[in-house]
């Protein structure tokens, strides 16, 4: 039995969430809970609010105890949006900058 928690189109680029979901992969809820509060990323933030709700669905539908819960699954894929900008460029031209989102996916699990 798993307990999910999703997080759709934030404004923050997938490449820079798999960095701090890498630190996190696999390990207890209240030592991933310690990680996110310590690290100076800005997803770290995103993330610590998600993992509380993936806690809180775990412990609200499932009945899981809270004390055996670990990170069984986590991932960032690419959102669906990706906002696109202008920025000057060399000789008069024009540059694209595309500003990228995420779909962050949380899974807890009880330890067996």
């Amino acid at each position: 039995m798993e307990a999910k928690a999703y997080l759709y189109d934030v404004r923050i680029a997938p490449r820079k969430v798999q960095i701090v979901l890498d630190l996190i992969r696999g390990k207890d809820v209240d030592m991933a809970a310690a990680i996110l509060k310590n690290t100076p990323k800005s997803a770290a933030e995103y993330l610590e609010k998600l993992l509380k709700s993936a806690v809180a669905n775990a412990e609200n539908n499932h009945q899981m105890d809270k004390s055996k819960l670990y990170i069984s699954k986590c991932f960032v894929t690419p959102g669906s949006h990706m906002l696109k900008r202008v920025m000057p460029g060399g000789k008069g031209s024009a540059n694209r900058i595309l500003k990228r989102t995420s779909h962050i996916t949380i899974e807890v699990a009880e330890k067996e």
